[in-house]
C-alpha cells in the first residue's frame, strides 16, 4: 500500500492523506480495555476545566509531551499499541516514538480547534492519526482564511496523515455531535 498515491485533501499549505480500512476496527476493544485512561484538565481564568475526553500518553522512555499546560509522562507501549505503531511505520516509512490516545465516550466528548505545533514536534511534524470505533467528523480550517472549513468523516480502522506545513497554516477539531458511539483516536508522533 503506497499512502502517497492518495490525493492530498488540503488545497494548499500542507498535506492530509486519508486511508479508509487501514486496520481492523477490532482493535477498538483491545486498546480501550488495556489503556489507563485519565481525564485531564487545565486552568481557565483560575478555574479547573476538565477536557471533554479521556487521554493517555505512551512513548519511548523519557519522551514527555507538553500541551495546554500539561506535562505528560509516558507509559510504555502495550503489545497492541506497539503492533499498530509498527504497522503504521511500515506503511508510511516514518518512525514514531510516541502516541497520544484520545477516548471519545459519546457525542459530548470533543476536541476544540487547535494545531499540533508544539516545539518538541519539530518544524513540520508528521502525525499519523489512527481511528478506531465509531465514525466521527474531523474538521479543518485555514488559520487566516476562516471560511475554508472542510469536513472528513473518519471511519473506524482508518488512517489520517497530517504532514508538511499543515500545522503552520491549518487548525483541526473533532466537534460535539448529538449522538455518537465510542471512538478512540491514536496519534503517532515523533518527539524530538
Amino acid at each position: 500500500m503506497n499512502l502517497f498515491e492518495n490525493q492530498n485533501l488540503l488545497p494548499y499549505q500542507g498535506e492530509i492523506l486519508y486511508v479508509p480500512g487501514f486496520v481492523s476496527n477490532d482493535f477498538f476493544e483491545k486498546i480501550k480495555n488495556e489503556t489507563l485512561w485519565k481525564q485531564e484538565g487545565m486552568k481557565i481564568y483560575g478555574r479547573e476545566v476538565l477536557f471533554p475526553r479521556l487521554t493517555a500518553w505512551h512513548a519511548e522512555r523519557g519522551k514527555t509531551y507538553k500541551y495546554s499546560g500539561l506535562v505528560n509522562i509516558p507509559e510504555e507501549f502495550s503489545e497492541n499499541l506497539l503492533f499498530l505503531k509498527n504497522l503504521v511505520e511500515q506503511k508510511t516509512g516514518y518512525h514514531f516514538n510516541s502516541a497520544l490516545l484520545n477516548y471519545y465516550r459519546n457525542g459530548n466528548d470533543s476536541m476544540g480547534w487547535h494545531a499540533d505545533d508544539e516545539p518538541e514536534l519539530g518544524k513540520n511534524p508528521v502525525i499519523a492519526s489512527l481511528n478506531l470505533g465509531a465514525v466521527r467528523k474531523f474538521q479543518i480550517k485555514h488559520k487566516v482564511q476562516k471560511n475554508t472549513i472542510q469536513s472528513i468523516m473518519l471511519e473506524g480502522g482508518s488512517l489520517l496523515m497530517m504532514q508538511g506545513e499543515m500545522q503552520h497554516h491549518w487548525l483541526h477539531q473533532i466537534p460535539k455531535v448529538k449522538e455518537a458511539g465510542e471512538r478512540i483516536n491514536i496519534t503517532f508522533r515523533k518527539i524530538l
